[in-house]
């Protein structure tokens, strides 16, 4: 394991993306300075290294990581514990997973929170069709406590902070929507140590702040 203090997490708390990548960070317990983001303010650190200014970026002492699969790829082939990947790479099946989750699901999501953006349809539509992933991934928990199995995995990691984002839309009709095994998963998370651990609020990042490091349980 690599504990170096020269790798650089810029974030922003809320994004489901920079959650997942802090939530690998915290699995595989690397050593990370972490910079709040203001989307609105973006450092010009941030956009020096990468002009395309999403979170997460991940500035290491040899280059640039600015895909959130591709930091949560990065801190577990540092270190592993709990075996999420498979010869450093995302299982096959869970890619697709993924792959599920970041185009599709995504897409109906932001159109379900921000629905007044998109008046082609209703938010009821939008949740309508976000649902098909929501059904799938209940048809695993129904059978096993985390989504490829009895352990957690990278697909756990990688997808509960979209499925966060979704419930929250409107929590009420989400706890007494047909998916509670979904709930059960999801509100486990929420009151996990690492997950709470990733979720502290920071201030705003400047240049001549004292630097913080992400906290891992």
């Amino acid at each position: 394991m690599t504990n170096t203090p020269l790798a650089i997490l810029y974030s922003f708390r809320r994004c489901p993306y920079a959650i997942r990548a802090r939530l690998a960070i915290a699995y595989s317990k690397q050593r990370v300075e972490l910079r709040e983001v203001v989307l609105k303010d973006k450092p010009e650190a941030m956009l020096a290294i990468s002009p395309k200014g999403t979170v997460p970026v991940l500035q290491l002492a040899d280059c640039v990581i600015d895909e959130s699969r591709d930091v949560m790829l990065w801190a577990l082939a540092e270190n592993d514990p709990d075996a999420m990947l498979a010869d450093g790479k995302i299982p096959s099946a869970t890619s697709k997973l993924f792959d599920e989750n970041d185009n599709e699901f995504k897409h109906w999501l932001d159109r379900y929170k921000y629905a007044d953006r998109y008046p082609e349809e209703s938010a009821e539509v939008y949740r309508e069709r976000g649902e098909g992933f929501l059904r799938k991934l209940e048809q695993r928990l129904s059978l096993t406590p985390y989504l490829c199995g009895p352990q957690i995995t990278i697909a756990d990691l990688g997808i509960m902070p979209f499925v966060r984002q979704f419930a929250m839309v409107d929590k009420a009709w989400f706890d007494q929507a047909p998916y509670p095994a979904l709930r059960r998963w999801l509100y486990g998370w929420l009151e996990a140590p690492k997950f709470k651990a990733v979720m502290q609020k920071y201030a705003q990042w400047q240049p001549d702040n004292e630097r913080v490091f992400l906290q891992v349980p």
